[in-house]
């Protein structure tokens, strides 16, 4: 999975030798592979310096410029040409890895080479961070980096609370200065359907709005707020933001939930239902007993439908289909669910979720697709083409790897960036609960307690924010921000981080977030986790 690229011995042998002291004065997050800075000197970058672009980066190129702009307040991007002695270039070399970057600053200027587009904008990230926090002044020396992780991760739930275009781009913006590339996009849920599907226009009419919300963690009825609330994205704003983060080199892995969590769709579609009762779009937060019939054929001609316009707005390879939290009450009552059973020779309720969960793969896989879900789908038993994001926990992770299933790792206790930063929780308003500071999540070994076979099936790592209690997006930057500092040198710098430098580092992030304009939680910085 690893690929160290330091393509010459004496830079090896410099890096076995050389402390990782210039490492941590440059103070970039996530820590880079190898930092050579002995040379004296440094080169300055302004609103007038030249971005000069070889092997056809222009889109980069784009994006560091826009950036550049809003940094330096002006309205006119930094030049960029094909030719030109002094300023930043960039360019590709096909033994660079794919997402790393090599960089060099001399007087001439900076020099950024990348194994694809992607590993460029990650080595102008760096830059960037260093424009940003050190007025422009960028040190001489040499920079050699790539991630640990193939999978770096960010989820984001739009169907408790709903977030608007601008909202989720603002998030993009937010993990791409972190060098992730994957938004794992929560879609669809009891409490809203958020997508539109044109073969169901219900889905978003009826299943997008619910009629009230609940407030607090009571049950009680004065515990609602009384309040319609909804919103859904057209098919034209998913085009909009897919497009917006593969700019970015994010890839958006949508979620459509299924069987359970899906009381949204069957107030839209009764008949999705065992017994095909109206119910309402749910308006608490937790596990209904509603779900998808899984005994009735029109169910499985549904999902593939939906899934059908899903996968034509999403590149993605990876389809993900939930598959957690699915009671199965219903399923035990429901003539055609036990009908189904019987004709399956299936004794329990769970293998009918693992007929369900095979049938929808086997779906995928025939549109060239392959599935991810939570680790429930280990329940029912699937194939090892399936990716399994473990979240209950680490050892649902571990089984799937040491049975060869590629796995992403985001367990509840360290990756629910919806719990609070700290014990007290004084000054952080209402949240759902748990608490996951800053240092907690710094200090996670994502490979403990696996054999060398299973590490080599974990891809990724993730964090999460559900939103039940999150309603704007200025909160969610509270919750991501600082934590995503710690999750993003987890993902890029598994093997290289370093508890005596990382507060002196996100001192120096601080500063890249406040000229960002981004909110972040003032926690970790006062001491108080």
């Amino acid at each position: 999975m690893k690929r160290f690229f330091l393509t010459v011995a004496i830079l090896f042998v410099a890096l076995i030798s050389t402390t990782s002291l210039s490492a941590r004065e440059l103070h970039v997050v996530p820590e880079p592979a190898y930092v050579d800075l002995e040379a004296e000197g440094e080169y300055v970058v302004t609103e007038k310096t030249r971005i000069i672009v070889v092997d056809d980066l222009w889109a980069p190129a784009a994006r560091f410029t826009e950036d550049m702009m809003s940094y330096y307040g002006s309205d006119k991007p930094m030049r960029t040409s094909k030719h030109g002695n002094k300023g930043i270039k960039v360019r590709l070399d096909r033994f660079v890895p794919a997402e790393g970057y090599e960089m060099t600053v001399s007087e001439e200027g900076v020099l950024i080479i990348g194994g694809t587009e992607a590993g460029v904008y990650y080595g102008l990230q760096t830059l960037r961070q260093i424009i940003v926090t050190n007025d422009g002044k960028v040190p001489y020396g040499y920079i050699a980096d790539e991630p640990t992780f193939e999978y770096r991760g960010a989820h984001l739930d739009v169907s408790r609370h709903f977030f608007s275009v601008e909202d989720v781009k603002r998030y993009i913006d937010i993990l791409a200065a972190h060098k992730l590339n994957r938004l794992h996009w929560h879609l669809t849920d009891d409490q809203g359907w958020r997508i539109e599907i044109k073969a169901y226009p219900e889905l978003t009419e009826k299943g997008s709005m619910r009629s009230e919300t609940l407030i607090g963690h009571g049950l009680n009825p004065e515990f609602w707020d009384g309040k319609p609330y909804g919103g859904y994205y057209t098919q034209d704003e998913i085009r909009d933001v897919v497009a917006y983060a593969a700019a970015r080199y994010i890839t958006v892995i949508p979620e459509i939930e299924m069987p359970g969590h899906s009381q949204a769709a069957l107030h839209a579609l009764p008949w999705l239902g065992c017994n095909e009762q109206e119910v309402d779009v749910w308006t608490m937060w937790g596990v209904t007993p509603e779900v998808l019939c899984a005994g009735k054929e029109t169910t499985y001609e549904f999902l593939e439908n939906v899934l059908s316009e899903v996968i034509e707005l999403f590149p993605s390879e990876l389809i993900h289909i939930g598959g957690d939290e699915c009671p199965k009450d219903r399923w035990k009552e429901c003539e055609h669910c036990q009908a189904m059973m019987q004709s399956m020779g299936l004794e329990h309720e769970e293998e009918l979720q693992g007929y369900l969960v095979a049938r929808i793969e086997k779906y995928l896989i025939s549109k060239g697709r392959r599935m991810i879900g939570w680790d429930e789908i280990l329940d029912g038993g699937v194939t090892e083409t399936a990716t399994v994001m473990s979240w209950r926990g680490i050892s649902g992770g571990i089984y799937a790897a040491e049975r060869g299933n590629d796995v992403v790792m985001t367990p509840m206790s360290l990756c629910y960036f919806n719990f609070y930063q700290t014990e007290s929780r004084k000054g952080e308003g209402l949240h759902i609960g748990g608490h996951i500071p800053f240092e907690k999540v710094y200090a996670w070994n994502p490979y403990e307690g696996m054999s060398d076979e299973a590490r080599e099936h974990i891809i990724g790592v993730q964090c999460n924010m559900w939103s039940e209690y999150i309603k704007d997006m200025d909160t969610i930057e509270v919750m991501l921000l600082p934590r995503l500092g710690a999750m993003a040198e987890v993902q890029w710098a598994e093997d290289r981080r370093d508890e005596s430098t990382i507060r002196q580092k996100m001192e120096t992030m601080r500063k890249f977030y406040d000229a960002c304009g981004w909110n972040y939680a003032p926690y970790y910085f006062e001491g108080r986790q």
